[in-house]
C-alpha cells in the first residue's frame, strides 16, 4: 500500500515550539511522501510567519479557523488534507530524525488502520519536564493505563503522537469535542468500528509539556474528571486500574489513621517502599538525583489530582443521572463550528 502522510499540527499561542517541531520535521530521513497541516485554533500570537519560513524545504498548508479545541482543529485539518494517513502531533513536540521511518516501516510490515507513538524527555529538557514525563510515562504510575507495549487492539494511542488511516477517521468522525479525553475516547469508537490500533515503540517524540506544579495539578485533575466520563459512554473499558489513583490517596489516610490510633506504621511503610521504586526508577531513567526527587513531587501531584478528579466526576455523574456530562461539567466541552 502506497501510503502519502499528513501531518496535523493544531497550535494555539505558541508559535515557538512549532518552530521547534518543524525544524525537527525537516531533519527527517523520511524520502516518501508527506505533507504539513498547521491548524491555527484561534490564536492571538499566530504562528503563520514561522510556518512561511519552511515553505521553501518543507511542504505545508498552513489553515486558520476560530477557537474551538484541538479535537475539531484535528479533524478540520484531517478533512482538508491531502494523504491517505494522518499522523497527528501536539506543537510542543520534537520528533526524532527517524521518525517517519520507523512509522512508514510498522506500516509496510504490519499495517493498522491506528496507532500510537511512546514520548520521552530530550536531554535539553528541565528538570521539572523531566520529572513529570516520567511520572506520566511509567509503568509504576499510571503509564501502563493505555495498554501493553505490543498489544494490538489494546493500546491507547494519545493525540501527542498517533496516527489514523483516512478510512478509520471517515468511519468515526476523528475527535469529539470533550477536552483532555478526546483521544481514549476515539480509540474506543476506533475498536468499535472494528479497527485495531498497536503502539510503534520506535515512533518516538520528545514531549516538551511547557507546565508549573500548579498548571500540572489542575491538568492532572481534568484527567480524572474525564475517566469516569469515558467509562459511561463506553463502560466495556472501564478498569479497575482507574481507581489507583484515588485509592492511594485513600489509604494514605488510613494509613496515617494506623499511626495515629494503633501505633502501626506498616502500611507507611508499604507507601515508603512505592515512593523508594518511584524515586529509584526515575534516577535509572534520567541518572539525575534532582530530578529523582521531583519525581516524587509530581507523582503526589499527580495521584492527589486525578484522584480527586476521579471521585469528583463518579459521585456528580451518580447522583445526578438524568444530566448529561456537557451539562454537569461544561468547563470540558468545546463548542464545534
Amino acid at each position: 500500500m502506497e501510503l502519502f502522510f499528513s501531518v496535523i499540527v493544531p497550535v494555539y499561542n505558541r508559535p515557538q515550539e512549532i518552530k521547534e517541531l518543524l525544524e525537527s520535521l525537516k531533519e527527517q530521513t523520511f524520502r516518501g511522501k508527506y505533507e504539513i497541516v498547521i491548524v491555527e485554533d484561534g490564536s492571538t500570537e499566530t504562528a503563520e510567519a514561522i510556518a512561511d519560513n519552511f515553505k521553501e524545504t518543507l511542504s505545508i498548508t498552513y489553515l486558520q479557523k476560530s477557537n474551538s479545541g484541538p479535537g475539531d482543529s484535528r479533524n478540520y485539518g484531517m478533512k482538508r488534507a491531502k494523504g491517505n494517513y494522518y499522523i497527528i502531533l501536539d506543537s510542543d513536540c520534537i520528533l526524532i530524525p527517524e521518525y517517519l521511518d520507523n512509522v512508514d516501516r510498522n506500516l509496510q510490515q504490519n499495517y493498522v488502520d491506528a496507532f500510537g507513538g511512546p514520548d520521552g524527555a530530550h536531554d535539553s529538557f528541565t528538570a521539572l519536564q523531566k520529572a513529570i514525563n516520567y511520572t506520566m510515562t511509567s509503568f509504576w504510575t499510571t503509564g501502563g493505563i493505555r495498554g501493553g507495549k505490543t498489544s494490538v487492539g489494546k493500546f491507547q494511542p494519545r493525540s501527542f503522537n498517533m496516527g489514523i488511516s483516512k478510512v478509520a477517521f471517515e468511519a468515526t468522525g476523528g475527535f469529539g469535542n470533550i477536552h483532555p479525553g478526546e483521544d481514549p475516547d476515539l480509540s474506543f469508537r476506533i475498536w468499535k468500528k472494528g479497527f485495531e490500533t498497536k503502539l510503534f515503540p520506535k515512533a518516538l517524540v520528545f514531549h516538551k509539556r511547557r507546565i508549573s506544579w500548579r498548571s500540572f495539578f489542575y491538568q492532572v485533575i481534568k484527567f480524572g474528571m474525564v475517566r469516569p466520563i469515558l467509562n459511561k459512554w463506553h463502560p466495556n473499558t472501564a478498569k479497575i486500574t482507574y481507581w489507583i489513583p484515588s485509592l492511594f490517596c485513600l489509604f494514605f489516610f488510613i494509613a496515617l489513621l494506623s499511626v495515629i490510633l494503633f501505633k502501626s506504621p506498616w502500611l507507611l511503610y508499604a507507601y515508603a517502599g512505592y515512593l523508594a521504586i518511584i524515586f529509584l526508577g526515575a534516577l535509572v531513567q534520567t541518572k539525575r538525583i534532582g530530578v529523582a526527587l521531583l519525581a516524587l513531587i509530581a507523582l503526589i501531584i499527580q495521584f492527589t489530582g486525578y484522584g480527586y478528579g476521579f471521585l469528583k466526576s463518579t459521585i456528580l455523574l451518580a447522583v445526578n443521572k438524568r444530566k448529561t456530562p456537557e451539562v454537569l461539567f461544561p468547563k470540558l466541552f468545546f463548542s464545534t463550528n
